[in-house]
């Protein structure tokens, strides 16, 4: 038995093992099963221009569909089932944490850590019960998700920090990934009538680092909507990139300058 994944773009079949993205099977793959949470400020996320002062439950599960050389979470995105530590976690139980830590002024949800939308339907389900009882709902996500997965998943989320990892199809194929795909992500976000979007760039010596690419993205983010708050972000050796600098913080710098050439709300992070 097989069946062929409409996911993300790379359409995995699915027999017997999962996917690319190492939680995707036949048999439910990494539905609720988490391998991180925290309560974190929206700031980390990072979300500079929403819910700023308040708090937010973070989950993470395992498994990511890129495979980043530069990968900041390589111990749980590049994690199958059998390589890392994981409860299950319910859609109920995960909003009823949240609840409980109101008094400490958490007021919603994030996806993050790993790739959440390769569990989508744990995002949908459980932001719809947290949109119930009253709580935010938010994802960092890579992109890299179908119109399928949009059309349901949308609805139910009220912002998201996208990674734009470079603004070159080549880099992007590097990464296991597809430019044009995180495009129309994108592009599908900024569009959608009060749902609060911002992206995040990772600065990356001598990949994604010149004055050009930053400029053309920062550009083709204007046309979207000048005021999309963008992070540039610097870079630290690790995962299969411990051999790389750190991006230096002039670095980071000079490009948010030419970022702002185009965009209303460009913020650098760390440095």
């Amino acid at each position: 038995m097989s069946a062929r994944c409409a996911t993300c773009p790379h359409g995995c079949q699915l027999a017997p093992g999962p996917g690319a993205c190492r939680a995707r099977t036949l048999a439910g793959g990494a539905y609720g099963r988490m391998t991180s949470l925290a309560l974190d400020p929206y700031e980390k996320k990072p979300f500079a221009c929403w819910r700023q002062g308040e708090w937010v439950l973070s989950c993470g599960s395992y498994g990511c569909n890129m495979s980043c050389p530069w990968c900041q979470n390589a111990s749980i995105s590049c994690a199958g089932e059998h390589d890392v530590a994981w409860q299950f976690v319910s859609p109920k139980a995960l909003v009823d944490r949240a609840l409980d830590l109101r008094a400490h002024g958490c007021t919603g949800l994030a996806f993050t850590y790993n790739e959440p939308l390769i569990a989508w339907e744990y995002v949908r389900d459980a932001s719809r019960l947290a949109h119930v009882a009253g709580l935010a709902t938010c994802v960092v996500s890579n992109g890299m998700a179908t119109a399928a997965v949009l059309d349901e998943v949308l609805p139910h989320l009220d912002a998201a920090n996208i990674d734009l990892k470079a603004f070159n199809p080549e880099t992007y194929r590097l990464a296991g990934g597809s430019l044009a795909c995180v495009q129309e992500t994108i592009q599908r976000m900024a569009a959608t009538p009060g749902f609060h979007l911002e992206v995040t760039t990772l600065i990356i010596p001598g990949l994604n680092d010149s004055e050009e690419e930053i400029d053309a993205a920062s550009a083709w983010l204007a046309r979207l909507n000048p005021e999309i708050p963008y992070h540039v972000t610097a870079f630290h050796p690790c995962h299969r990139m411990q051999d790389r600098p750190a991006t230096s913080p002039n670095t980071v710098r000079k490009l948010a300058q030419v970022a702002r050439r185009h965009l209303n709300r460009v913020f650098t992070g760390n440095i």
